[in-house]
């Protein structure tokens, strides 16, 4: 009787690249090669008895050795001692290897891809995910090095398999609508399988979705010049349609976003906020409201959009929560969420709106276009097909709406907004009137409690009636008589009959509101009150308990039981642990109440707490990434000691969580009226530089440095002018717009130079030695550096010493002295790593990697541009991501590796069309024109020139004359489609 292997054995076996052999995860040692090739027999058959023909065949071929069946013995023998006597087991005058089902990798494969092709057509996401689980199990070339013929022709099987896979699970990625992200990899496949056809069909596909229509036609024509040179025939009749239906932009290219929603893995946001418990009423709208949503639900063919309009503190959210949550089951696939902060000074852009939307329906940061209609047309893409419900509170007008709404059947939206939108096409507009006195004495009773209101009915009338029947201020009267349990309803009554406890009298609109909120307000303790005007000043989306307690004056144990007090009465909301957040009628109710129970030095004062806690603690950020840079020395002296991190990782998380609120805090700083604190928010401008240099944050960035700007030129503050116009020039330079750059920083020199301020005057000339450099007025841009040199020399600055040199070589580079730039950036690197300089040694890598290049050292231009790019994704500085992924296309380029030179330039797109700025996605489209004519596609490659030609000319950048001539050289007949 044969003994097979049990599961529990603890072998493992692979065979899908070096044969190889584990016990218990411990390597297993087989043998010499032909050995190896016995194993690998014995693997690939299964369990099933091999003979020993069989097996002299499969090792030694048709004419084995006299010594071969001698051999095949010993090499059993010993792969038995090997793996033990129940495994490989003698039987009829052969052998037989009986391993368990999830040991050989080549079976695990199997039933992945058998899995993946069953649940294709039902969840692609999750066959995509079992494919790419799948495709990781193999390593390099199947049997890799192993001798005979039955080696060599499963080889060759296992490879075609593997590609076959490959290309499968591509095309997952395209119905997924990964079209972008999958570009790369193609055009690596495609060049090293050019006479493969469905390869190249999935790329001109997904060229074509990622609006590259000229790229994919490209494609085509080189694919139709390669067949014909290398086969002698015209390419398949799908590809030649597949050619003709992008030529027509046939709509049904576009990505399947449907098959979406059928993902188990698919994410499926929840973000409805919590429905109240005591949800009173409303019983007729409520209904209106849930069959409108069940029309879309049903699928009929139309997509539901209902508008509750209503004034401040009406109960709109509250009813479009308690609804949507009751419909939540009609869809499924999501409910998306957000506050649009329309009655705020600045209500929330439709462009961030969709970044967050497209992010919780699981679109990566990469994938999400820059402008507002790429970002609508993929969220609209992204839902098609799937049943998802958008709750879109606090409104503005309908022009902020339009772009949120879903646009397809089965799904639906309900938006909530102080306007009436008439002017929102297709809308059922639903108006939310007060209570009824019935409904508001019900709510009142809920909260407060029936047994207090039974014995007195009219008392209770009295107060709601007092309250206007607004539910908001139903709850916040409510609220207080709960907590007082001395005092009757009637006590409350008489509070409230009391007009001087009123302001005005009640009655419709925003008055209404203010008397509500006027009722809580005048309820507090003078601490309370007085946190609850102050913490309504600053203009970030919420404010952490630390930063609370800075405005405050208060240390934060006192903080947070003020907050938590405000929380309770509901005058505030707990965000999330140790942050909160103003409903933002209270938010302009508090406002109005600080200018008029505090001077306004008072209120400047709070902000100008909050600049200081931010800057001392972005300051600790700051000096981790950096520790000892002279820069610091040249902050605005702060008094609060801010937070303190131990690690860099903490601090620089704790810097992009806060990012809205510190740049918020910069940009009140300069347009609120409070000019004595123009110096802190430009310095905290300079201390948060990763958030510009990370490329996430850069528009805020910018116009955060705007508006300090303009507030300097009004003030005649020529250091915080100088300052604020270095950052707005640092960010248009970083960005390719040199002309403006340079104007900014030209000013700044000047300003930086009449205040005798060490900072602007040395920063300046290294930013506008990066101009003159990228300018090509290269000999100007050596004296600039020079002067920068001095300048951070004198000031004792190595950070700023080691940056400009990094920049200087780039200069020598360009000036025939590459010794002189490979010692510079050499001296970059030294620098940094002697300092400790966080992922700043990665800046030098990317110097030292160019000056490699230059020299034509490209295995150390490799290495160190791969070491910087680790370091930069680290350090989450997508800029610098996709800048050295640049590089290393341009070092594969050198080296003559295209497909490599091609897959990092279209990695290094995808990240510099979202933060690069048009200069450097020209460069990066002429690098991939230039790997994708080595690869043989001239067509394509001439998209891409066409494609960067367009951005140069625009910018009126010199390197259109260089395109120019690469489009001269490629022959009429090679670029036609």
């Amino acid at each position: 009787m044969v003994t097979r292997t049990q599961p529990g054995s603890g072998l493992r076996f692979a065979v899908l690249g070096p044969v190889r052999a584990w016990r218990d995860e411990e390597p297993i040692g087989t043998g010499a090669p032909q050995q190896r090739a016995l194993l690998a027999a014995l693997l690939l058959r299964g369990g099933r008895t091999a003979t020993a023909s069989e097996l002299l065949d499969a090792v030694w071929g048709e004419s084995p050795p006299n010594t071969a069946l001698a051999a095949l013995r010993s090499y059993a023998f010993r792969l038995r001692k090997a793996l033990g006597s129940d495994a490989l087991v003698t039987d009829s005058g052969g052998y037989a290897l009986h391993v368990a089902g999830d040991a050989l990798d080549y079976t695990v494969v199997e039933r992945l891809a058998a899995e993946a092709e069953k649940t294709r057509g039902s969840d692609p996401a999750r066959a995509r995910e079992l494919l790419g689980t799948a495709l990781d199990l193999w390593h390099g070339e199947p049997l890799a090095g192993l001798p005979g013929p039955y080696a060599e022709m499963q080889r060759s099987r296992l490879a075609e398999w593997h590609l076959g896979l490959l290309e499968t699970r591509l095309e997952l990625d395209l119905d997924l609508g990964a079209h972008a992200e999958a570009v790369s990899e193609l055009t690596a496949l495609s060049a090293e399988h050019p006479l493969r056809e469905r390869l190249r069909a999935l790329l001109m596909l997904a060229l074509y979705r990622s609006g590259r229509q000229a790229e994919a036609l490209g494609v085509y024509a080189d694919t139709r010049r390669l067949l014909a040179e290398e086969l002698g025939i015209d390419p398949s009749t799908e590809l030649s349609d597949l050619h003709q239906r992008i030529l027509e932009a046939d709509a049904g290219l576009a990505a399947p976003a449907g098959n979406l929603h059928r993902s188990s893995d698919f994410p499926r946001p929840a973000q409805l906020p919590a429905s109240v418990a005591d949800f009173t009423g409303r019983v007729a709208m409520a209904r209106e409201l849930s069959e409108q949503l069940a029309d879309a639900s049903r699928e009929s063919g139309v997509m539901a959009v209902s508008a509750v309009a209503g004034i401040g503190g009406v109960g709109k959210t509250t009813l479009a929560v308690h609804v949507a949550h009751a419909a939540r089951e009609a869809f499924p696939d999501g409910q998306l969420y957000v506050d649009l902060q329309g009655t705020e000074p600045r209500p929330v852009d439709p462009d961030a709106v969709l970044a967050a939307f497209l992010r919780a329906l699981g679109v990566s940061n990469q994938a999400i276009p820059e402008t507002l209609a790429e970002r609508a047309a993929l969220y609209r893409s992204t839902l098609d097909g799937r049943r998802v419900l958008t709750l879109l509170d606090n409104a503005y007008d309908a022009a902020q709406v339009r772009p949120l709404l879903p646009g397809t059947p089965g799904c639906a939206a309900l938006i909530t907004s102080r306007t009436r939108m008439v002017d929102l096409a297709g809308a059922h507009l639903v108006d939310l009137d007060v209570m009824s006195p019935e409904e508001a004495l019900q709510l009142f009773s809920r909260i407060v409690g029936e047994e207090r209101v039974a014995g007195e009915r009219q008392a209770a009338l009295d107060v709601v009636g007092a309250c206007g029947f607004l539910p908001l201020a139903i709850r916040i009267a409510a609220a207080r008589l709960a907590a007082r349990r001395t005092w009757t309803v009637s006590v409350l009554a008489g509070k409230l009959a009391d007009h001087r406890r009123r302001l005005d009298e009640l009655r419709a609109g925003d008055l209404a509101v203010k008397a509500t909120f006027a009722l809580g307000y005048g309820q507090l303790s003078a601490e309370q009150a007085r946190a609850f005007r102050l913490l309504s000043l600053a203009d970030g989306p919420d404010i952490s308990l630390d930063a609370a307690a800075a405005i405050l004056d208060r240390d934060p144990y006192e903080a947070e039981e003020l907050l938590e007090a405000l929380v309770d009465i509901s005058l505030i909301e707990s965000a999330a642990p140790a942050r909160y957040r103003f409903h933002d009628l209270l938010r302009l109710y508090a406002r109005e109440r600080a200018e008029h129970d505090d001077s306004p030095e008072q209120c400047c004062e709070a902000l100008s707490r909050l600049l200081d806690f931010y800057l001392s603690s972005a300051a600790c950020v700051y000096a981790l990434e950096r520790p000892g840079d002279r820069a610091l020395g040249h902050l605005a002296a702060t008094t609060h000691p801010g937070l303190r991190f131990a690690e860099r990782d903490e601090a620089l998380g704790w810097m992009f969580s806060e990012a809205q609120c510190l740049l918020a805090a910069i940009q009140q700083a300069a347009e609120g009226g409070c000019r004595n604190s123009l110096r802190q928010a430009v310095d905290l401008l300079l201390a948060t530089q990763e958030l510009m240099e990370s490329g996430v944050y850069a528009r805020q960035y910018q116009q955060a440095a705007q508006a300090l700007v303009t507030a300097a030129q009004d003030t005649g503050d020529a250091l915080v002018e100088g300052r604020g116009r270095i950052w707005l020039g640092q960010l248009l330079c970083l960005s390719g717009r040199f002309p403006e750059a340079e104007g900014e920083i030209t000013r700044a020199h000047l300003l930086g130079v009449a205040a005798e301020d060490p900072m602007t005057s040395s920063y300046a000339p290294n930013i506008r030695g990066i101009i003159a450099l990228h300018t090509r007025r290269f000999e100007e841009s050596a004296e600039y550096f020079a002067t920068a040199l001095e300048a951070f020399r004198s000031d004792g600055s190595q950070y700023g010493e080691a940056a400009t040199l990094s920049n200087l070589s780039r200069v020598q580079l360009e000036l025939g002295d590459t010794e002189a730039a490979l010692d510079a950036s050499r001296k970059v690197v030294e620098i940094y790593r002697e300092l400790g300089a966080g992922f700043r040694p990665a800046n030098g890598l990317y110097a030292l990697g160019i000056a490699l290049t230059a020299a034509g050292r490209l295995d150390e231009a490799l290495e160190g541009l791969t070491e910087a790019l680790c370091t930069f994704r680290e350090g989450r500085q997508q800029f610098w991501e996709g800048m050295t992924l640049f590089r290393l296309a341009k070092v594969h380029l050198a080296a003559g590796g295209w497909r490599q030179s091609a897959s990092h330039a279209e990695q290094a797109l995808v990240i510099l069309r979202s933060v690069g700025g048009d200069w450097r996605v020209a460069n990066a489209l002429t690098v991939l024109g230039r790997a994708l004519a080595g690869m043989g596609q001239p067509v394509r490659a001439h998209a891409c020139w066409q494609d960067s030609l367009g951005i140069y000319t625009a910018l009126g950048s010199p390197e259109a004359g260089e395109v120019r001539e690469l489009l001269g050289g490629e022959s009429a007949s090679s670029v036609a489609v």
